[in-house]
């Protein structure tokens, strides 16, 4: 099991890396991550929720992603409240103390207990990811995430710590103080990451950690710079390619979610994306994306707060370039969004959006969707997608408010669930005559090369010549980079040795 001094110490990466090593060597390996609070999500073929980071786990292991890898999600949606998606399903919103008193050593744990479980009887190894701090003193007797999951699995565990940020061997021996005695003792070894330099200087360090702890440093793996692989939460947000010639601007919405949506504009060198929080950065772009966001009324406000609000329906009314819409940003778009239960928003109550799309989104019930689809443009289209009419494409719904079309809305796709050929196609999105303005409740929208590439050339500047590199390809080739890596700099008799692997049928975690 792979646990850190901190959030952000390359846990998840090094969870994919030796995934993908493991594969790589013939074993059936599967990830695991009892909870985690990420707006980035992903739905399984069988209509599950997870996060996004364990479904990238499972890509690297070479399996279908299951809601058994992440039984618990956790889906911020502001002022302390988060949902709660509970074996890929919402189960409820609550503030983080109830959380910990009335759900996590209760049904929380129970349910991580059978998911972890199932994996530990379906495959050779596990390799167990934990959250955040493994030695949090306000959270150390309700943590569920940590050390009751090592004890679960009867797993080993590695300490990570980010020498990058620096602090690693101060953070690794306050974690080891903090952590009880039989705690403690389940620690194997450190893990040192992101380390850039000569590694002869960081010796003496290393013999220090060594010497004061007793325990050995597992590897010391270097800083492998910008890894091209899914973000996982906000906190990852960087522009990408800021000499690009085409310009598209995120709207950087204080509940954004699934904004791995626009990465794919990234694989192409020619596009600049850049996250806009203010009017002052906003700018001209060719192309405006207001992605997901997982509270559409608090989101809606923030526009307003920041004066977006104003400056997007001037871009709009301007007509320099288009406006794109994803799941909640396509809800924004509308006219007004409606929350009689108060689901949504604080309380019942109907709100006015920016009124670029004659489009009304409703939230009638506690429930989501989610599922994989299929989508096709149909009918009369933009400009923008021209020509891609009959064509199939891929992507999934995340998404607890229905959108009703008005009279001046015209259809933009209809999309069926993938592999029901049996399933009526019904309209998932709407664009404009107006105005350079689209949206669609379907995720992945940009996922599909031809479609980006009809989409770049539609923009010009430069853009006739367009990759259409699939994202799974790059995707592949990091994660053998990771791979290689950790094969290189990590003393793998050691780990192989902890995890009992000189008897490969048997199933074993770490």
């Amino acid at each position: 099991m792979f646990q850190g001094t901190a959030s952000y110490v390359g846990k998840t990466t090094l969870v994919a890396g030796m995934c993908r090593l493991l594969a790589n060597m013939g074993y059936r390996v599967a990830p695991f991550k009892a909870q985690n609070m990420s707006l980035n999500s992903y739905v399984t073929t069988d209509g599950f929720e997870i996060a996004r980071a364990q479904a990238l786990q499972a890509f690297a292991a070479g399996v279908p992603p299951s809601v058994d890898m992440n039984p618990i999600l956790l889906k911020p949606k502001g002022k302390g409240v988060s949902q709660i998606v509970l074996r890929g399903k919402p189960y409820m919103d609550v503030k983080a103390g109830s959380y910990y008193d009335e759900f996590a050593l209760d049904l929380g744990l129970r349910v991580v207990r059978e998911s972890l479980e199932s994996l530990l009887e379906r495959f050779e190894v596990v390799i167990i990811e934990g959250a955040g701090s493994a030695a949090e003193p306000n959270l150390y007797d309700r943590d569920i995430a940590n050390m009751r999951v090592a004890k679960i699995a009867g797993s080993p565990v590695l300490l990570v710590a980010d020498i990058d940020l620096g602090g690693a061997f101060a953070s690794l021996l306050g974690t080891l103080d903090i952590l009880r005695a039989e705690d403690r003792a389940l620690v194997k070894g450190f893990i040192i990451n992101k380390f850039r330099g000569e590694l002869s200087l960081l010796e003496p360090a290393l013999k220090f950690l060594r010497e004061t702890t007793g325990k050995r440093v597992v590897g010391v793996i270097p800083h492998l710079g910008d890894i091209r692989l899914p973000s996982e939460d906000s906190v990852s947000i960087a522009n990408i390619n800021p000499s690009g010639r085409v310009d598209v601007a995120v709207i950087r919405l204080s509940s954004i979610s699934n904004f791995t949506d626009v990465e794919s504009f990234a694989l192409n060198p020619n596009v600049k994306v850049r996250y806009v929080a203010s009017v002052e950065d906003l700018g001209r772009p060719h192309i405006v994306v207001i992605p997901g966001s997982k509270n559409t009324v608090a989101d809606t406000e923030w526009l307003r707060r920041t004066r977006l609000f104003d400056a997007l329906r001037a871009y709009a009314d301007s007509g320099v370039g288009w406006i794109v819409g994803i799941c909640g940003g396509y809800e924004i778009l509308g006219k007004r969004i409606v929350d009689p239960y108060g689901i949504e928003g604080d309380a019942p109550g109907e709100y006015k959006a920016l009124g670029l799309l004659d489009v009304v989104t409703v939230f009638r019930k506690y429930e989501k969707t989610t599922r994989l689809v299929e989508f096709k443009f149909e009918g009369e289209s933009p400009d923008i997608v021209k020509g891609l009419e009959g064509a199939r494409f891929e992507g999934y719904e995340i998404r607890m408010g229905e959108v009703v079309l008005g009279g001046g809305a015209l259809p933009l796709l209809k999309a069926r669930p993938k592999g029901r050929v049996d399933a009526p196609w019904e309209v998932a999105g709407a664009w404009s005559n107006t105005y350079k303005v689209l949206g669609t409740s379907v995720h992945g929208f940009f996922d599909n090369p031809p479609l980006v590439a009809r989409i770049l050339r539609a923009l010009g500047r430069g853009t006739r010549r367009v990759t259409s590199l699939r994202a799974e390809d790059v995707w592949d080739s990091e994660l053998n980079r990771v791979a290689e890596t950790i094969r290189v700099n990590m003393d793998l008799k050691y780990v192989f040795r902890l995890m009992g692997l000189r008897r490969p049928t048997r199933t074993v975690a770490i």
